[in-house]
């Protein structure tokens, strides 16, 4: 007697289905939504690279300028004033600025990649 026949399978395939959430995960934006110590110390991170990008620039600044008011009384040339104004001051200042806006746009950015989960 010759064997009966199997039945012959078939594969079902699709995109694999997500079924929920893992256990123990968690979002930081959830955290700082819901304003817990963890969301709390996020937000804190952010704002002390914030005021640490803002005191470096501070403090250049205050290197730049803080000595002018000497070096005009030692030589008080009106053309060397200008000089040093227009272009000892005010070029390092626009520079000093891109660099704090690029600065915080990266912190930000950072940021909302930590946030994001990305």
């Amino acid at each position: 007697m010759p064997p009966e026949p199997t039945e012959r399978r078939t594969v079902v395939t699709g995109p694999p289905r997500r079924t929920g959430r893992r256990t123990g995960y968690y979002r930081p934006r959830t955290e700082i939504d819901e304003q817990t110590t963890l969301g709390h110390t996020y937000v804190r991170s952010l704002m002390r690279s914030q005021l640490r990008a803002a005191l470096a620039v501070f403090a250049v600044l205050a290197l730049l300028v803080a000595p002018l008011p000497l070096l005009f009384a030692v030589a008080p040339d009106a053309r060397l004033e200008w000089a040093v104004l227009g272009f000892g001051v005010y070029v390092p200042l626009i520079l000093l600025a891109r660099w704090y806006v690029r600065r915080a746009e990266r912190n930000e950015r950072d940021f909302v990649r930590l946030v994001e989960d990305r």
